[in-house]
């Protein structure tokens, strides 16, 4: 029987023990005597967040599928447990054995968000490694990142080993091949990461460095090591239905955000919208077989007993197979009482339909995501969305019995106007007004429709169209936010709409760390040591705390925020390819100067470079390249 790593009286004084004890359904335990690797994969937030993470179910159910390598999994403690353990000096320790995270082979670290920073270091501080790569010796883990943070892994750079750029089914086992062998001929841990450096897809950091302009803009990158690539090629899965995939995901002991099943059913997104980094990142669409997916769903709701199943995908509405997989799912949840949640959905007849299938007892609130409030605007971002869609899908959805409506916004997108801000009331009080006009009064339930209206702060990212783009300041934000308010106010329907708008002290932090360079990560450092953790947390957030740490640090945040850059710029991610080619970028990045719109993959190739993959929506019949 396995010892915890903290005694009762400690898991009686913190807010939910259940965080820290592992043990639950379907988690794996190995015999440490019989394993060649031990790997702790980490989600740098509470266990809550990281156990709703599908990334790391998948990587956790494929790691423990190999016989000779052990893989745990370790969270975040929350800031109560957090003292204890320093005050203590207790090593953090992975769920699974409760053993050290510093006696494992390797600490893999999802990167998700950047405001997880400085947990990363929260991470590496309480599992007693070093924070700098540079500091660790043979006994310490090897630090890995990944994740769609690490397509500008620069700001964190200092912190880790190596990182995994791509998809993590691919190059995971000829990496732990590499250690073992490098291992059993007594090679140092420079030899491994020169090794690993041959690998594709992974990045070492250290065998790099940035060379600055007098302007702060990077000037060139130069190799440390010859033999380290110029470019590193994002790792990509083509046959994502012959691909590992979870069967029997961990059931948590409490309550987590994604408390069910998730069945991803394809990946990538055919819409091109020029905000949405995960939309180039993962590009090209490949979609999952529907006779796997339904086998999946099975056997991942028999395993775990959830009563709910995720439909995962950056545009639901788009997979090819939806009706089909969901006409199974329907017959089969039904009669077991599982609930389906389609996130992901478009404003259309057709996913309306599939919402009243999957609905037809409990009418739930419907999401839109117009995104900007004006026609111009949507063009140029490239939504592919327009006023009377998105109405006709209202009046559709309040024919079928919904009566509460979340709308989506931003705020700060490129060429925005006070007419753009004072559209986002405007179309929310058509689309309260499409109630009254379509629901009858004796059918009102409720009596009124509840419109959410709600706005996030713009910020440009990497390997986007919109990464050449200034961001706003923290106070133009918020003047925006006071305009979209004001603008509500206004409308004849203001009692049915209810505003919320995002802390525009995180965006602009965000927006650094989004496209900074290495010499950002100073910062952070410096940040953490006083004390910031957490930063996705509102009550633990000290942009105080920051906004001194960036001048003691000597830089300017406005440098990394609000100048626009130039078409030649050279970003501190250059060096990574993510299959979307710079030009066709560029091209977009004009086009939306211009408001104009592209079409979707699936309805003429845009020729962004994803097609060398050799496979997904690329390669559907009647899609030849432009």
């Amino acid at each position: 029987m396995r010892k915890l790593a903290l005694r009762d009286d400690i898991l009686m004084h913190v807010e939910k023990p259940a965080r820290y004890i592992g043990g639950e359904v379907n988690s794996v335990m190995k015999d440490k005597k019989q394993i060649d690797v031990r790997f702790a994969m980490c989600f740098p937030d509470v266990y809550e967040i990281g156990m709703s993470h599908l990334g790391i179910q998948i990587l956790y159910s494929m790691f423990n599928s190999w016989d000779d390598v052990w893989c745990e999994r370790v969270y975040s403690p929350w800031t109560d447990l957090d003292q204890i353990m320093r005050r203590e000096k207790i090593a953090l320790f992975g769920l699974e054995s409760q053993d050290p995270i510093r006696d494992m082979d390797f600490l893999g670290i999802t990167l998700q968000y950047e405001m997880c920073y400085t947990n990363i270091l929260q991470i590496l501080d309480l599992a007693q490694i070093p924070v700098l790569a540079k500091d660790r010796d043979a006994s310490m883990p090897v630090v890995i990142g990944g994740g769609p943070c690490s397509y500008n892994p620069e700001p964190i750079a200092d912190f880790f080993d190596l990182f995994y750029i791509g998809e993590g089914e691919t190059q995971y086992r000829p990496l732990l091949d590499w250690y073992l062998e490098n291992r059993k001929k007594g090679g140092s841990r420079l030899d491994f990461l020169k090794g690993a450096a041959k690998i594709p897809g992974i990045y070492v950091p250290q065998f790099y460095e940035e060379v600055y302009h007098e302007d702060g803009t990077v000037k060139e990158r130069r190799k440390l090591y010859d033999q380290a690539p110029d470019t590193i090629l994002k790792e990509i899965v083509m046959d994502v239905s012959h691909t590992h995939y979870p069967d029997k995901p961990v059931v948590p002991f409490i309550k987590v955000t994604q408390d069910r099943v998730v069945l991803e059913i394809q990946r990538g997104c055919i819409r091109g919208c020029r905000f949405c980094q995960a939309g180039q990142l993962y590009r090209p669409v490949r979609e999952r077989d529907v006779d796997m997916l339904k086998t999946y769903a099975a056997k991942m709701l028999a395993n775990t007993g959830h009563e709910e199943i995720s439909l995962s995908s950056l545009s639901s509405s788009d997979y090819s197979q939806l009706n089909e997989l969901l006409d199974f799912l329907i017959e089969d949840c039904d009669r077991k009482h599982i609930n389906i949640s389609l996130p992901s959905l478009r404003i259309d007849a057709f996913s309306l339909d599939v919402m009243s299938k999957v609905q037809d007892v409990k009418k739930s609130s419907l999401t839109f995501a117009p995104e900007a409030g004006s026609q111009r605007l949507r063009d140029v971002i490239n939504k592919g969305l327009t006023e009377e869609v998105i109405l006709k899908g209202a009046a559709l959805a309040f024919e079928g019995g919904w009566t509460r409506v979340k709308l989506y916004f931003m705020l700060g997108l490129p060429t925005e106007t006070a007419e753009d801000i004072r559209g986002i009331g405007e179309l929310s009080n058509k689309i309260a007004a499409t109630f009254f006009d379509t629901v009858p009064k004796e059918k009102r339930v409720n009596g009124r429709v509840q419109i959410v209206t709600s706005t996030s702060f713009f910020i440009p990212k990497p390997f986007t169209p919109f990464q050449w783009a200034p961001m706003c300041t923290k106070e133009e934000f918020l003047d925006k936010a006071h305009q979209t308010r004001q603008g509500i106010m206004e409308q004849l329907n203001q009692k049915s709409i209810k505003y919320n708008w995002h802390e525009a002290d995180v965006s602009v932090l965000e927006g650094v760390f989004a496209r900074g360079d290495r010499r950002v990560g100073q910062a952070i450092l410096t940040a953490y040591t006083r004390g910031c953790m957490f930063d996705s947390w509102s009550e633990s957030f000290h942009n105080d705390v920051w906004l001194e740490s960036f001048a003691d640090c000597g830089l300017d945040i406005g440098f990394y925020t609000t100048r626009e850059r130039a078409d030649d710029e050279i970003f501190p991610w250059d060096f990574i390819d993510c299959g979307v080619t710079r030009q066709f970028l560029l091209r977009e990045w004009q086009k939306a100067q211009e408001g104009t719109t592209s079409p979707n993959c699936r309805n003429k190739c845009q020729g962004c470079g994803a097609r060398r993959f050799g496979g997904g929506v690329c390669y559907e019949e009647g899609n030849e390249e432009t």
